[in-house]
C-alpha cells in the first residue's frame, strides 16, 4: 500500500484543507522515513486554514512542523541514526548549504529556506520525509506527544533567551496567551523574571495556564498599572506573541526607556501607526524567528529533566481523522494547544532500558 492519508491545504482561500491520500514519500540518500507518532497543530496551521496567513504556500502541501515518532527507514547515506530510533525534527526541510547564514550556522535564517508544512510536505499524515540534519534523539523518558512540542519550545527559547536579556527580577510582559506566549512565559521565568501574560476576557482558560506557570494573568486594560507600578517607567522587556500587527504599539507604550521588545508573533495587517517612540525611548527592537540545533538539544532536556512542563498548555489530543475538530477547538480560544496523535500506542510510550 502506497497510499496515506493526510492534512492537505490545497489552495489559498479560507477552508481550504482536507484530509486527502497522498503517496507516502520516497527518501534520498540523506534522508529518513519517519513514522509519525504525534504531531501539534500550531498557530500557523490555523493561519493557512483560514487563509489568514502572510507567506507563501507551496499548494498544495500536508500540513504539520511540531512533530515527533521513529524512523522506519534509513537513506544508504545516513550514519547517526538508525531504524526504531525516537526521533522529533526541526522545521528547516530544505535550506541551502551555500547560503552565508547557513555556513556561519543561522540555516534557520537562509532567504531559501522552506519549512515543513508550507515549503514542502508535513507531517499530519502517517509516514514523512524527513532530512538525516533535522534530527534529534528523544530522551528515553519523554513520550513523543510532548517530544512532538520541541519547536514551539524552541520558538519561546529563542524569543525570550537567545534573542532577550534577561536578569533577574526583571518585569517583563508577554503579550498574547497563546502556546508560544505562555511557553514564553515559562522561560522568562526560569530565568528569574516578574512575568505578566497579557490576553483578553475570552482567553481565561489560557490565562489561567500563565498562572500555573508561575506568570501573573492580566487583561490587557491592566497591564499599563502593572508596567508602571514600580517607579513610573515600564518593563525592562515586552515579548510580542500575539498573532496581530496592533500589539506593537502596545509593547512600544508599555516597555521603559532603553528596554527592549522581541517580537516574535507574525501579524499581517500595516502598522497604522508613528514607530517615534521607538526612537524617542532609544528601545531595542528585535525580531524572532525559527530556531537552532543547539536551542533544539537544550530544548530536549529541559523538557525530559521537567524544568519545561509542556503538558500543561494541552488541551487534548485527537486522530489524524478527526483533525477539523481539533482545529475548531483550538482556533475557539477554549484550550491552547492541539495535538494530533497519528499512532496514539507510539505517541505515550515511554522506552525503558533493561537494568544489565
Amino acid at each position: 500500500m502506497n497510499k496515506q492519508p493526510a492534512v492537505v491545504n490545497f489552495a489559498q482561500e479560507p477552508m481550504s484543507v482536507e484530509l486527502r491520500e497522498i503517496d507516502i514519500p520516497e527518501i534520498g540518500p540523506n534522508d529518513t522515513l519517519m513514522e509519525v507518532a504525534a504531531v501539534g497543530v500550531c498557530g500557523s496551521d490555523l493561519h493557512q486554514w483560514a487563509g489568514l496567513h502572510s507567506w507563501p504556500v507551496n499548494y498544495p502541501v500536508t500540513l504539520g512542523h511540531e512533530f515527533a515518532g521513529r524512523i522506519v527507514k534509513t537513506g544508504a547515506a545516513v550514519t547517526a541514526f538508525r531504524e526504531g530510533d525516537r526521533v522529533c525534527s526541526e522545521t528547516a526541510a530544505i535550506i541551502d548549504p551555500n547560503s552565508p547564514m547557513t555556513r556561519v550556522g543561522k540555516y534557520n535564517l537562509d532567504p531559501s529556506r522552506k519549512g515543513f508544512g508550507y515549503g514542502t510536505h508535513g507531517a499530519m499524515t502517517r509516514y514523512v520525509k524527513v532530512p538525516e540534519r533535522c534530527l534529534h534523539r528523544v530522551p528515553d523518558n519523554l513520550p513523543l506527544r510532548y517530544a512532538a512540542l520541541t519547536e514551539p519550545c524552541c520558538v519561546a527559547f529563542s524569543a525570550v533567551v537567545a534573542n532577550a536579556n534577561i536578569l533577574p527580577g526583571d518585569r517583563i510582559a508577554v503579550l498574547g496567551p497563546g502556546p508560544i506566549g505562555l511557553l514564553c512565559g515559562a522561560l522568562a521565568r526560569m530565568r528569574g523574571a516578574e512575568v505578566a501574560v497579557v490576553g483578553l476576557p475570552q482567553d481565561q482558560s489560557r490565562l489561567a495556564i500563565a498562572k500555573e506557570f508561575g506568570c501573573i494573568p492580566l487583561f490587557s486594560d491592566q497591564l499599563k498599572h502593572w508596567a508602571t507600578e514600580r517607579d513610573g517607567l515600564g518593563c525592562e522587556g515586552v515579548v510580542d506573541a500575539a498573532g496581530v500587527s496592533a500589539t506593537l504599539k502596545t509593547a512600544i507604550d508599555v516597555v521603559r526607556p532603553a528596554g527592549w521588545i522581541s517580537k516574535v508573533g507574525w501579524g499581517r495587517d500595516p502598522l497604522g501607526f508613528s514607530i517615534d517612540p521607538l526612537v524617542q525611548k532609544n528601545i531595542t527592537l528585535q525580531g524572532s524567528f525559527s530556531h537552532t540545533w543547539a536551542i533544539w538539544e537544550r530544548v530536549l532536556l529541559l523538557l525530559a529533566n521537567g524544568s519545561l512542563d509542556v503538558s500543561k498548555i494541552v488541551g487534548g489530543s485527537w486522530s489524524l481523522d478527526h483533525w477539523h475538530e481539533a482545529f475548531e477547538t483550538m482556533h475557539s480560544g477554549k484550550i491552547a494547544k492541539a495535538v494530533l496523535e497519528v499512532q496514539p500506542d507510539l505517541a505515550t510510550f515511554i522506552h525503558t532500558k533493561v537494568p544489565q
